[in-house]
């Protein structure tokens, strides 16, 4: 183990005296990258030349930490700018290729320095630290990915629940497509926490937009309204459509406990403002 550690650090200072030629050959075999490494570094700030000098450095010397963090943070730039994983794939494995031609020419150049019994323990070392690399890599993508992605979601799905003051004391909640059970929890705590903060008496939800919804929403529905009632606040629906009502009353479900009903909205609009007038 200690004559193979050794032998990499020998052929990591051989890589960094002779980094031109490694440049040059590394671009060579990354046919399909070479002629994008301006513009990665133009839109990523990624130097890919410098960086596959770094990694060759932790591969030989066997960093491992250092690896795993240079890995983690190249994930995160690589999608934080949405950068085309199969160059980066390509590119590794540019590295790799040049890497092992830098190992041939320094065995060649020092007469033979690798013994048989050390070649397969440093093969298996090297090629296991670039396939760690690639590993955390792709690990950390998928991660920052996932997480952009829901806060997207969840950045689209608090504009979908938009209330609108209508007066000092009433707002409307129109609700405009599918309604499903991530969504409801979104209108909950929306709903709740904008009742306390524009301190709304009357809030209108308005369902015209809504054609159908699951039990388990229906049911989540009514605990809404629920809360709405406990935060001081008087619930009313309009804009019922048939074919929700018919499934609530095949469902045995009814809000009229919960909220006031009303057919329109412009119906009900009429009404309340009109009252905010006297």
């Amino acid at each position: 183990m200690e004559s193979t550690v050794n032998l990499g650090l020998q052929i990591s200072e051989y890589v960094t005296e002779n980094r031109e030629e490694f440049k040059q050959q590394l671009l060579s075999e990354a046919v399909g990258v070479a002629s994008k490494i301006h513009e990665i570094l133009q839109k990523g700030n990624i130097d890919l030349l410098k960086n596959a000098e770094l990694l060759a450095s932790y591969v030989l010397e066997e960093k491992e930490e250092e690896l795993i963090r240079f890995a983690e943070q190249e994930g995160q730039i690589w999608a934080e700018h949405a950068l085309t994983l199969s160059f980066k794939l390509e590119w590794i494995q540019a590295v790799r290729r040049t890497l092992w031609k830098f190992i041939y020419q320094f065995d060649q150049h020092n007469g033979s320095l690798v013994k048989k019994e050390d070649f397969f323990g440093l093969e298996k070392r090297i090629n296991d630290k670039i396939d760690q690399f690639l590993n955390n890599f792709f690990l950390s993508y998928s991660t920052f990915k996932d997480e952009l992605l829901n806060t997207q979601r969840k950045l689209v799905e608090h504009l979908s629940v938009p209330i609108i003051p209508v007066s000092p004391s009433v707002s409307v909640l129109p609700l405009i497509g599918l309604i499903d059970s991530y969504r409801m929890r979104t209108i909950e705590e929306k709903v709740l926490i904008e009742i306390a903060n524009q301190k709304v008496q009357t809030l209108i939800l308005d369902l015209s937009g809504i054609a159908t919804m699951e039990m388990d929403v229906m049911d989540h529905f009514q605990k809404v309204l629920n809360g709405i009632n406990m935060m001081g606040c008087k619930g009313v629906i309009t804009g019922l459509r048939p074919d929700l009502v018919r499934k609530m009353i095949h469902y045995g479900i009814t809000f009229i406990d919960k909220a006031e009903t009303k057919g329109t909205l412009q119906e009900t609009l009429k009404k309340y403002l009109s009252i905010e007038t006297f």
